[in-house]
């Protein structure tokens, strides 16, 4: 809009609802009275369009009909019903996605609400407070959902979050979808994270007192007995009371208008070139209805995040006023917030990268946000993926960075945003490992998060760490073996605080001295508490001529992947 006013165009926007600009990623905390006053979701009113930007801007106007030969719309006043044309040189659509509502029994019942409107904010607010809602039950785990489970036990509300997937914040991908709902009914663009990162988020969510349903559909809504209250049932069984429902399973692609004038879709949203321009050169589209590309993988998808669709809007700004611009892709990236944990991600998830057979590799650190020694450290558990791939002539591996999740009271997005970066870039874990980035002790370390990963991710590709993950053996198998060893060098204290079964234990600090106790002949599986013991007694290990690999992650990594 910004690049177009800065021509002489006339440019009109037509808005279907009564607000043309709010910060609808605010709504959540607007409803737990984070955000106190209204107002302050409205990012720009009409008159500041038109005083700022000489923009008319039509609210309450739905734009019902293209007439692409002609080069007209016919837009419709939802409140008086009027119908007039419009004529435009150049079109841009922006209609967003609709909130899923599911085709199931008792759906339309008093106290059922979808979060996607200040009005959508307004009535929860209201029935809260004219009902005096103890309890309430919100469906769906994703980015909202989460939100408003905090939001809502904020208000001092008991909460019960049902999701149908084994974790909240499930990654997006199509062979996880579960009836009742079709695969393009599934929301695209749920963070990108593994579920081993997500334990902290269960952990925290029940923590607070929130009643966990995962792996576990919605079946219907019923109204109590008398007509006070709901009861959600669910696949397996359950009948939770509720005061309140927030229906938050996800979003469709606004597609219909582009369909009805003929442009071309994709998969599940508009499709759009480099420029965003549709298949019709004189109408482009943006935002959460268009179809993108994910750039890490290549695929095209729905990525309806906030900062894709700004920078869309300005490409397609850019092309309609005679600069040629382009649209890159996105990586996805996106955090959220709960209870006081952060949780971000960049790029691909490994469920992904499996399902696109994609080659990668993967570690895991658990590193304090700042200098351990400077109170207040909190640990950061991140996770790296990268390629396996020799894809750079100037280096013998590559190690391309293909997706990066993080979880942690402090400092997790900023350590993701940084990969991010380093990603838009065609970075590399080399290329982590020497990242000079600000350090004083209150706010990092000398060897940052970042670079840890970049260390240990490039020890791998060297050929100097290998390395083991959790999920990808048979630890009772293993335990068995007599070809096989697993081996615990945390100290004793820390082993009777728990242990993998069959584990033998060596601490790290006596190793040296009995090297010649564990067997030549046998694959010792090493792991320590974080990975950084179990790393130098692997070393260790490989030194003296034995065969050794380091569990990554340590023991907090197997009891965040729940084996």
């Amino acid at each position: 809009m910004a690049q177009l006013t800065r021509t002489l165009a006339k440019i009109t926007i037509f808005e279907r609802g009564p607000y043309v600009s709010f910060a609808n990623c605010g709504l959540p905390y607007f409803i737990g009275d984070i955000i106190e006053e209204e107002s302050k979701l409205l990012v720009a009113t009409p008159a500041k369009f038109k005083k700022w930007f000489n923009v008319d801007v039509q609210d309450n106007t739905e734009v019902i009909s293209i007439d692409r030969k002609a080069k007209t719309i016919t837009a419709r006043n939802v409140l008086t019903g009027e119908q007039r044309s419009h004529a435009y040189d150049a079109l841009v659509l922006s209609p967003g996605a609709a909130p899923l509502k599911p085709p199931l029994p008792g759906v339309d019942l008093p106290g059922i609400f979808s979060v996607k409107t200040v009005p959508d904010s307004r009535a929860i607010k209201a029935w809260i407070a004219e009902h005096s809602v103890k309890q309430a039950v919100v469906v769906g785990g994703g980015f909202i959902g989460i939100e408003m489970v905090e939001n809502l036990v904020h208000r001092g509300i008991k909460t019960t979050l049902v999701e149908m997937l084994p974790q909240v914040t499930p990654p997006f991908d199509p062979e996880m979808v579960m009836p009742p709902f079709d695969p393009e009914m599934v929301d695209p663009v749920m963070p990108p994270f593994d579920p081993e990162m997500v334990e902290p988020v269960h952990e925290r969510l029940a923590a607070k007192g929130v009643e966990l349903c995962l792996g576990d559909g919605l079946k219907a809504f019923e109204q109590q007995a008398g007509g006070n209250g709901l009861v959600v049932h669910t696949a397996s069984g359950k009948a939770l009371p509720a005061d309140l429902a927030l229906l938050v399973v996800g979003v469709r692609p606004e597609t219909s208008l582009a369909k009805e004038a003929g442009l071309t879709l994709g998969q599940r949203g508009i499709a759009v070139d480099v420029h965003m321009r549709t298949s019709d050169p004189s109408i482009y589209a943006v935002g959460d209805a268009v179809e993108i590309k994910d750039w890490v993988t290549g695929q095209q998808t729905l990525i309806p995040l906030a900062g894709p669709a700004n920078r869309q809007g300005r490409i397609a700004a850019d092309n309609i006023a005679g600069r040629s611009s382009t649209f890159r892709g996105s990586q996805g990236s996106s955090v959220v917030g709960i209870f006081g944990l952060t949780l971000a991600g960049t790029g691909a998830s490994e469920k992904t990268l499996k399902r696109l057979s994609i080659p990668y590799r993967k570690v895991y650190i658990h590193a304090g946000h700042h200098a351990g020694y400077y109170p207040g450290a909190k640990t950061i558990d991140l996770k790296l993926l990268f390629s396996p791939e020799a894809t750079c002539p100037s280096r013998q591996t590559d190690g391309k960075v293909l997706g990066c999740q993080a979880v942690g009271e402090e400092g997790a997005e900023k350590r993701v945003d940084v990969v991010a970066a380093f990603m838009q870039k065609g970075g590399t874990v080399f290329d982590l490992e020497e990242a000079e980035l600000c350090y004083a002790p209150q706010y990092g370390s000398a060897k940052d998060p970042v670079n840890l990963a970049g260390m240990v991710a490039s020890n791998v590709m060297r050929g100097d760490h290998p390395v083991e993950h959790w999920d990808a053996v048979d630890w009772p198998a293993v335990a068995a073996d007599p070809s096989a060893l697993i081996v615990d060098v945390r100290e004793p204290g820390e082993v009777a605080r728990g242990a993998v079964e069959g584990a033998v234990n060596f601490p790290l600090s006596s190793l040296r001295e009995k090297l010649h106790e564990l067997p030549q002949d046998k694959k010792l599986y090493v792991y320590c508490q974080v990975g950084l013991r179990g790393y130098n007694a692997t070393r260790q290990l490989l030194l003296a001529g034995k065969d050794a690999v380091n569990v990554s992650g340590g023991y907090r990594s197997w009891q965040q992947a729940k084996l």
